[in-house]
């Protein structure tokens, strides 16, 4: 089940985009014993500074329930806890606790003085980013109308009930906009677009990032096209950098969504939302505490004081300092792990706003050092220390790939003072073992033909669903579709001896990501094991022989 989990915790990482620093602050007031150790963690010189402390004691409040803390070098994935805050975030918080205030209120004070810092006309504190997304989306569907407002998702009798959307955007997080009872309109260039813009369009929905940069449509095609029929745009920067002035209003965007607990190191469950007054006043009306949909997505006065305190540091933080720290772990992993035969090393520094970190990146040829990136990624995260990385590379289903490369890649950002130390021992350790010998290649040959349509069994959670596969096999290869509830995916896959293996995939383009990896044995009677659904988990799976034994979907 741990190697589940571990696989799992991959294929998501490796979809994901977003955010940046530290460990320190430990929670204060929490449990007798605990907060002798916070305090003195945030007030400590290294993060009076902003530089992370790690404190074994801080981490026993989750050891105490047999959660293992990791040390993290994947970057600001929520699935990992995000960012760590930092102290004047904490202390913000920890003083908002003692004292009650009018939500309203609060909200309108937040919003003037996040104006003030950015530059923006208004700002408002949602309850994450995507959260911050949904109530955008409601403002520019009913504006501030509580009438309306009360009837969400139900649009029926709205004047205006379509979101716009570039192929390029879709994205998982877009679930946020279609929570609100939307229509998307999936646009793929500009003569799309333009045509899509109709009377009951209510906003475009922009993903940051290069693609609307490089096109086919881009956000200078979409800006004076939304401008001229009073559209207003949103864009979803999340794992970006805050700009101030902000980059994206200032091109042409409405409204920017950040989240509050990656890059700007904020409480992870906030984010901020930042444009035109009319349209953030209103988007705090869809907001809790009032009621309707958005009660489900409450931020409290903690929240708003903590993410206003991180906003407020984000002005003062030296960000060079932080780069060139970041820089200089990653030249030290680079030198420990480059020592050994056989590995090569590089740093990428990224220009993007989005995920704004140095990235080393750590190879090898599996001919010359016999473990695959996949294998070292398990490795770190399921023992002590617990390192997450991102391993790639190395071949799939038990087949090296072509050019035998594999290697792992560490995120600087999110990780603390210290930390470059052990992960450079613990990767120099297992890569040295490694060195000098050949990835082993299952060779087995399969024990049957798994050629043909089976009927697949899954138990969920909760529940249970009937989906189709259709299989070719070519020697220990298979190659088939994987028919799900509503969607169907191209499989691969391989089968050595009894053992069976297979993947199959639907990515963001429609805005919504879904892995399917079915690990089991074949016996004469049918196949079954253990399904991983990624960042959904674990399931159980058997198969049968479908009686009518159709080659594929459509076929007779």
């Amino acid at each position: 089940m741990q190697d589940t989990f571990v696989s799992s915790l991959g294929q998501y990482l490796n979809r994901v985009s977003r955010r940046d620093l530290l460990r320190g602050s430990a929670l204060l007031g929490l449990a007798p014993g605990l907060e002798a150790a916070s305090t003195a963690a945030v007030s400590s010189p290294a993060a009076a500074k902003g530089v992370a402390v790690t404190s074994a004691t801080a981490a026993n409040i989750y050891e105490s329930i047999g959660v293992h803390p990791v040390i993290n070098c994947r970057g600001t994935y929520t699935i990992i806890g995000g960012s760590l805050e930092l102290p004047e975030v904490t202390h913000a918080q920890h003083a908002a606790a003692q004292h009650y205030v009018q939500l309203d209120e609060l909200a309108d004070g937040v919003g003037q003085r996040l104006a003030e810092i950015t530059g923006a006309e208004w700002g408002m504190i949602s309850s994450g980013c995507a959260a911050g997304l949904a109530h955008s989306t409601a403002a520019c569907i009913a504006g501030g109308n509580p009438d309306l407002h009360t009837r969400i998702p139900n649009l029926a009798g709205f004047a205006k009930d379509e979101v716009v959307i570039p192929k390029h955007s879709r994205n998982e997080y877009d679930a946020a906009i279609r929570s609100i009872g939307v229509r998307i309109v999936e646009v793929g260039n500009e003569q799309e677009f333009k045509a899509a813009l109709g009377p009951r369009v209510g906003m475009i929905y922009v993903l940051a990032g290069p693609h609307a940069e490089t096109g086919p449509l881009t956000y200078d095609m979409i800006y004076p096209a939304a401008r001229e029929r009073n559209i207003p745009v949103l864009v979803d920067a999340a794992a970006e950098m805050l700009t101030i002035p902000n980059v994206h209003l200032q091109r042409g965007a409405t409204l920017v969504g950040y989240s509050g607990g990656k890059c700007i190191r904020g409480p992870q469950c906030a984010g901020l939302i930042l444009g035109r007054k009319d349209l953030v006043k209103a988007a705090w009306v869809h907001s809790a505490p009032h009621h309707g949909y958005g009660r489900a997505m409450k931020v409290g006065k903690e929240e708003a004081m903590g993410m206003l305190a991180a906003v407020e540091a984000w002005t003062k933080r030296d960000h060079q300092a932080e780069w060139n720290t970041w820089m200089s772990w990653m030249n030290h992993i680079a030198k420990e792990t480059g020592s050994v035969q056989g590995v090569t090393t590089s740093i990428r520094e990224t220009k993007e706003l989005s995920n704004h970190s140095p990235v080393l990146q750590i190879r090898w040829d599996t001919d010359r050092v016999g473990i695959t990136g996949a294998d070292v990624e398990h490795t770190l995260f399921t023992t002590e220390p617990r390192i997450a990385l991102s391993g790639r590379g190395g071949g799939r289903f038990g087949h090296p790939s072509p050019d035998h490369e594999s290697g792992v890649s560490i995120t600087a950002y999110m990780m603390c003072p210290g930390d470059d130390k052990i992960v450079a021992e613990r990767l120099r350790t297992i890569l040295s073992k490694a060195a000098g010998t050949k990835l082993a290649e299952d060779t087995a040959p399969p024990s049957s033909d798994v050629s043909g349509a089976w009927d697949v069994q899954i138990e969920f959670a909760a529940g249970r669903s009937t989906h189709n596969l259709y299989l070719q096999q070519n020697g220990s290869d298979i190659t088939g579709t994987h028919q799900g509830d509503y969607l169907a995916r191209d499989l691969l896959g391989s089968l050595h001896g009894n053992h069976i293996k297979m993947t199959s995939s639907i990515g963001e383009q429609h805005g919504a990501v879904l892995n399917y990896t079915f690990s089991g044995t074949v016996t004469p009677e049918g196949m079954g094991g253990d399904l991983d659904m990624s960042e959904y988990r674990g399931a159980k799976w058997t198969a049968t022989r479908h009686k009518s034994n159709f080659g594929g979907p459509g076929r007779a």
